[in-house]
């Protein structure tokens, strides 16, 4: 299946018993329910997955009950963030073996590397497999800046094809689209800069909230991509203190309580996280309950 680098791709949660084990029958319902909305593509292990705590046959089994409950409708993208280039590109072949579609990459995780060092770990990971590839660009989170200079540089290698563009400024999608046309697909990658990234000419949102309300997060993409921004604004407002919970170390918590509110998950997250605790756990809960509150009825943005 080959990826197009548009539209709404979840992030998704990994889903867990009170025991601390893989819960497949609730991460199946959330699966379902991003593909019923119409979401573009399931993302696996990323931050919001708790990536760091599985083990590599936990990595195994998500990747084929993913593609299983998939089943050829949408890609499926494996997040690696190993903590060597070997790891990461074992992982990457394995990823391929499985069957996944592509693969989002972050730089390395425990190194601030430099942009050469940077670059070359991208790219030997890239000439490792025959998958699409998205460079995760955070240097927020991350500390680490892919520049366009370094994006040059990896272009020239055909299987890196998109960005999650995590910098945090808007212009960065203007000078991407100025510097390297369609060659490089942008992907917003903060929840609280969809909206703008999107008119400004982003093709899609790898999205975090979206786990929790898929149809909302679909129909806001749809209808800006439709021109009907005004349309959108209004769901994007009653949406954004519900995106807000995602630019924060505790994201996995707060979003795995929104999911909670609308059936689609639980709030078990594997330690050293722990769920919300007193006055912090009241004001999280306190957003999502207004949220429900005020949800707001969609037009028929499938059809759009």
């Amino acid at each position: 299946m080959k990826i197009k680098w548009e539209g709404v791709m979840p992030a998704v949660t990994t889903k867990f018993t009170a025991k601390g084990e893989l819960d497949l029958v609730m991460f199946e319902k959330n699966i379902k329910a991003q593909i019923d909305a119409g979401v573009n593509g399931i993302i696996l292990g990323g931050t919001l997955g708790e990536a760091s705590t599985l083990t590599k046959e936990e990595k195994e089994v998500l990747i084929t009950a993913t593609l299983k409950f998939a089943d050829g409708k949408i890609p499926v993208i494996v997040n690696i963030a190993e903590q060597t280039t070997s790891e990461a590109i074992t992982l990457a072949k394995r990823a391929e073996e499985l069957g996944v579609n592509g693969l989002m990459l972050l730089p390395p995780m425990r190194y601030k590397a430099t942009d050469y060092e940077t670059v070359v770990y991208f790219k030997e990971i890239a000439k490792s497999t025959s998958l699409p590839i998205m460079i995760y660009n955070n240097p927020v989170d991350y500390k680490i800046e892919v520049t366009l200079d370094m994006f040059e540089e990896l272009l020239k290698l055909d299987n890196i094809q998109a960005v999650k563009e995590s910098t945090r400024d808007i212009s960065n999608v203007t000078r991407i689209r100025n510097r390297f046309g369609n060659r490089l697909k942008v992907l917003c990658g903060v929840d609280t800069l969809a909206l703008e990234s999107l008119v400004a000419g982003a093709d899609g949102w790898v999205a975090g909230l979206v786990v929790a309300y898929p149809a909302e997060t679909v129909a806001i993409y749809k209808l800006v991509k439709a021109g009907r921004v005004e349309e959108a604004l209004a769901i994007y407002r009653w949406f954004m203190p519900l995106l807000e919970l995602d630019i924060s170390p505790q994201l996995v918590q707060n979003i795995k309580l929104a999911e909670v509110a609308t059936g689609l998950g639980t709030e078990n997250v594997r330690a050293p996280r722990l769920p919300l605790q007193g006055a912090e756990r009241e004001r999280v809960l306190a957003i999502i309950d207004v949220a429900m509150k005020n949800r707001p009825v969609l037009p028929a943005y499938k059809n759009i």
